[in-house]
């Protein structure tokens, strides 16, 4: 039976942005309906940074443990060798994701929210039908918020399927594989190829650059290119995957190397990991009269599309492919719907690599920041002169903090970091910047001791020449 629905507010999509922007949309008192194939939450709670952060804490503990074994570490020694059930592991995620999923369809009915579960395809801009295992839906809305999402690429010449696996499938495993090759040493095919190590498995990176993570500047990788050295992980660079086969006991991959010749690897597990791709087929969007980008949709400063009341975030919009953009966009074009002013112009978005070091880079590096013509300082202080590194064994890993900042006025433009836990200094990195501080600013906020975050006090004070804890 079709049933048909009018709302002042439809969403589409479930994810980061559109429960978000459902949500406040909500409590502002505006209709609001939100429809979601699948549970809400999207890749990032379901099957990408909740779960693929839980892999890697296992993962991280699981390795902590092997050292303590035999002689021991610390004074600690275990009398044998931890022993992994990975089948276990992935479930203790999936009761992760299971509890934040409930936790957000918690929030939308709070919120006054309808969730439809289904697939929605527009006939119109305005109007789409839902498909639900109850029959038919036709929803017509005075704005519709379009946050489908991205998924995962596939390569030409490798379809996924057998032992050919996307982020999707690394992340609910029930073995840990003998050997993991992983095509591609972007952040994602990093992380998870790095957890798997630490489990244990062999691991082979296959990159089509010439270098890893190529999104951060040498300096800042080069702790992990040391740990994975150190490790015995093999990086082949400037590598063009072309094939897979799978007609055997092991999955082969057939690439290209620098010289242009063919090369083999035989391995347990194909994981390929070379981006994400804007969830733009299948829902109709040849239906509306939307300007696109290349890939993207195209919006403004507010997320406006090129059609009145179409609003489009997150991935489907374009980079940086973030959770936390997606949902910025999403509670500012709730409130646009309500009448409150407001435009999406973000000083800069922190962007996080959970790599063996982690990396943190907000705003500028000290080679943007010269490109655009800006006379800067840069001002460093490595981890390994702070005492809380050390007493967390992590001081030796590399890892440093790093300001960048304009000369004629001290303006901060720009704060790297690159070591263990660095991500938890990401808001005061992003703080910083978006307040416009000044490296005076950071230099005299008085940082407890001992923490990390005194690293940033000193390459404030760095940028100056007057760090106090140099070595």
């Amino acid at each position: 039976m079709n049933t048909h629905r009018k709302c002042k507010v439809l969403v589409v999509g479930g994810g980061p942005g559109g429960y978000v922007a459902a949500i406040r949309a909500g409590q502002l008192g505006l209709d609001t309906v939100l429809v979601e194939a699948d549970r809400c939450g999207g890749t990032c709670l379901i099957r990408g940074c909740i779960p693929s952060k839980a892999l890697i804490h296992a993962a991280t503990k699981f390795e902590e443990l092997k050292a303590h074994a035999g002689n021991g570490k610390l004074g600690i020694s275990i009398s044998s060798a931890p022993e992994l059930n990975l089948g276990q592991t992935i479930d203790w995620k999936d009761n992760i994701v299971n509890r934040l999923s409930g936790g957000v369809q918690g929030l939308l009915s709070k919120a006054g929210v309808e969730v439809i579960r289904g697939w929605a395809k527009f006939a119109d801009a305005k109007t789409c039908e839902i498909e639900t295992a109850d029959g038919g839906q036709t929803l017509h809305a005075e704005h519709v918020i379009l946050a489908n999402g991205s998924s995962v690429t596939e390569l030409p010449g490798i379809p996924f399927g057998g032992d050919v696996i996307s982020s999707t499938e690394a992340l609910s495993l029930q073995e840990v594989p003998e050997h993991m090759v992983v095509i591609g040493a972007g952040y994602i095919g990093l992380e998870l190829g790095i957890a798997y190590r630490k489990l244990g498995s062999k691991v082979t990176f296959v990159e089509g650059g010439e270098r890893i993570l190529p999104i951060y500047d040498k300096e800042l990788t080069r702790p992990i290119q040391q740990w994975l050295k150190k490790h015995d992980v093999e990086v082949i660079t400037g590598a063009r995957a072309e094939s897979v086969d799978q007609s055997g006991k092991q999955p082969v991959l057939h690439y290209q190397d620098k010289q242009g010749e063919t090369r083999t690897i035989a391995a347990s597990k194909v994981l390929v990991a070379v981006g994400r791709s804007p969830n733009t087929a299948g829902w109709g969007l040849e239906n509306m009269p939307v300007d696109r980008d290349g890939a993207f949709v195209q919006v403004d400063d507010q997320c406006r599309t090129s059609t009145r009341n179409v609003w489009a975030i997150g991935d489907l919009v374009g980079e940086p492919m973030l959770a936390h953009k997606a949902s910025a966009q999403g509670e500012m074009v709730a409130e646009i719907i309500a009448g409150h002013k407001r435009s999406f112009e973000p000083v800069a978005i922190p962007a996080v690599c959970f790599t063996e070091p982690e990396i943190v880079s907000v705003g500028l590096t000290p080679e943007q920041a010269k490109d655009k013509g800006l006379d800067v300082s840069v001002g460093k202080f490595p981890f390994a002169a702070i005492g809380k590194a050390l007493t967390m064994e992590a001081g030796d890993d590399g890892g440093f903090v790093r300001i960048v900042a304009r000369n004629d006025d001290h303006v901060i433009v720009g704060i790297q970091a690159v070591g263990a836990h660095v991500a938890e200094l990401s808001g005061e990195f992003a703080l910083a910047l978006e307040m416009g501080a000044l490296v005076e600013d950071l230099a005299g906020t008085i940082h407890v001791h001992p923490t990390l975050s005194e690293a940033t006090m000193e390459a404030a004070l760095a940028t100056f020449g007057k760090a106090i804890h140099t070595p």
